[in-house]
């Protein structure tokens, strides 16, 4: 690694070292401005060998395709958001126009049901509210009701009157 290293420095070479031991340990050392996937690519294409298999071809064209279609749909999302619309032609203009015109009518609709469904749970609440109100008035009603019958009650129950009269004359009448 030492040697790779100085090698780099030395001769402003890209190097590349890759040292797996008896125990499968792996070490390596890529010079800072390259990296292992693009030694060995080059590796491939100076030495006209195959370093990669039917599958891993596979695999690259897919991730290149999958990396295209991802550009291309960042590019669509930039004319979404209205950034880079003056390199669009006349119909990809109008195509653009009735796809966002599409987009917000759903939008419009969705927030309209948002909208009427939180009116909805609003005068639920309410009700609610004002059926717990009722049912309060409705008791306080009912103990007057109640303090009103035993009131009566203990009127009916009471028939005699008492009347207190002092048994010694108020002392500061003598005064």
């Amino acid at each position: 690694m030492k040697k790779a290293k100085e090698i780099n420095v030395l001769c402003d070479a890209k190097v590349s070292v890759v040292i797996v031991n008896g125990s499968n340990k792996m070490f390596e050392f890529c010079s800072p401005d390259t990296t292992l996937a693009s030694q060995l690519q080059s590796y491939q294409d100076i030495s006209r060998t195959k370093l990669w298999d039917a599958k891993h071809e596979e695999l690259s064209k897919e991730i290149e395709r999958i990396d295209n279609e991802n550009k291309s749909m960042q590019i669509r999302l930039r004319h979404l958001n209205g950034e880079d619309v003056t390199s669009l032609h006349l119909p990809e203009l109008a195509s653009l126009e009735a796809t966002l015109d599409t987009g917000l009518r759903r939008v419009r609709n969705w927030k309209a049901s948002l909208l009427k469904h939180l009116q909805d749970q609003d005068l639920e609440d309410e009700n609610k509210r004002l059926r717990y109100l009722l049912q309060q008035q409705e008791m306080g009603m009912a103990v007057a009701a109640m303090d009103s019958n035993v009131r009566e009650y203990q009127q009916q129950q009471m028939p005699f009157a008492f009347r207190v009269q002092p048994n010694q004359p108020n002392l500061h009448e003598r005064m």
